[in-house]
């Protein structure tokens, strides 16, 4: 394989909300707002799994002088009703609710993931379970399960989630015996933690983990460092891939001058190769409301994955590209410039990648492995 291959896999039309866990005990009529940020693994099958993340909102969100949101709770979902005079509707995401000392959000969406089995090269769609979806069933989750990345060590499925509630913004984890029934294990990093991603293998006999905290505000570097202030990704390590201690070492760090030089995040998850572990994350140049996503790859050493022996970031792996949503580009609900890369499948001579567009959907990118040389 020479050339990249990019294609829509999976889309908000593919979805059957007849079918979604909220029509258990939702009445209201919703629709699909994305489809998108799924994560990747191979099944034992030789089968590719995309984990879906399906953001379900209310077709009318507002009644009379209020504004609704969706949110689960142990006797079913509700709606929240905030009133319109308190609340920021600018983003069609999310709205800010007034009248507290910090900033408080509320979304238009409620998340759950969804099981979607590709063939082995993610070409087509195999299967999509509606049994196995993933959705609410904790405290922690009241808005939702979002971004939902998979690693397969030894004989387990690892997967981290977002967790969204009011009480904890948190990073939860399912584990699987056949990389398709998932159980939850509970919270493994606690508020505000983003795209926390395992490595596929142990280093030193421990898990090791990308992590991306979040904070109001970060320390300045020296007028002559190389550095920015800001989110960067971290490294943690485990003995068991619950109880998590981060590594002293400083990781990828936003950089002066770079395209990539706000919300570094993890993307992918690491994979060994002959050359190191090799990883694909994002980073956001500041543009519009959103921003503009790209993914970027960097080459980290083997036994001390904190040394980054090459870090690709001036020119993207991988760009927005809006021909693959023109044909549902009525369904866009933002202008984004938005590719947010969530998972990577070993092809042979090529890499298969998964990546949110657009927020919206769910591509495909075919990239030989000699562009990683």
């Amino acid at each position: 394989m020479n050339q990249t291959d990019d294609y829509l896999i999976f889309t908000p039309d593919d979805v059957d909300l007849a079918r979604s866990p909220l029509r258990a005990s939702l009445d209201a009529p919703t629709y699909v707002l994305g489809a998108f940020n799924p994560g990747l693994t191979r099944l034992p099958n030789g089968n590719l799994l995309l984990m879906v993340r399906v953001a379900e909102a209310l077709k009318e969100p507002i009644a009379g002088d209020h504004v609704r949101a969706i949110r689960w709770t142990e006797a079913g979902y509700v709606l929240d009703a905030h009133l319109l005079a308190g609340v920021n509707m600018s983003d069609p995401r999310q709205f800010d609710v007034s009248g507290s000392a910090y900033r408080q959000l509320a979304l238009t969406s409620l998340s759950w993931l969804l099981p979607v089995e590709l063939d082995a090269d993610g070409r087509s769609i195999v299967a999509v379970h509606y049994e196995k979806a993933i959705a609410p069933t904790a405290p922690f989750e009241h808005y939702g399960i979002e971004d939902a990345r998979i690693t397969e060590v030894g004989d387990i499925w690892y997967m981290t989630t977002c967790a969204v509630s009011a009480e904890r913004h948190c990073t939860t984890l399912h584990t699987s015996t056949n990389g398709l029934d998932y159980t939850l294990q509970g919270v493994v990093l606690d508020h505000q933690n983003k795209d926390m991603i395992l490595f596929e293998g142990k280093v030193g006999n421990k898990f090791m983990a990308l992590t991306r905290p979040l904070g109001e505000l970060y320390f300045a570097y020296p007028a002559d460092d190389p550095h920015l202030g800001g989110p960067s990704i971290n490294l943690a390590q485990s003995p068991d891939a619950l109880h998590w201690r981060p590594v002293d070492y400083p990781f990828l760090r936003p950089r002066k001058g770079s395209i990539a030089s706000t919300k570094l995040g993890g993307g992918s998850q690491p994979i060994l190769t002959e050359a190191g572990w090799l990883m694909i994350y994002h980073g956001v140049e500041t543009r519009a409301k959103v921003g503009v996503y790209r993914s970027f790859w960097a080459l980290l050493d083997r036994d001390e994955p904190w040394r980054v022996l090459r870090l690709e970031d001036e020119v993207p792996l991988m760009e927005a590209n809006p021909a693959l949503t023109a044909p549902i580009a009525h369904q866009l609900y933002l202008p984004t410039e938005v590719v947010f890369t969530t998972g990577v499948a070993d092809a042979g001579d090529h890499y298969v990648i998964a990546s949110g567009e657009a927020d919206l959907a769910c591509r495909i990118t075919h990239i030989p492995k000699t562009r990683f040389s």
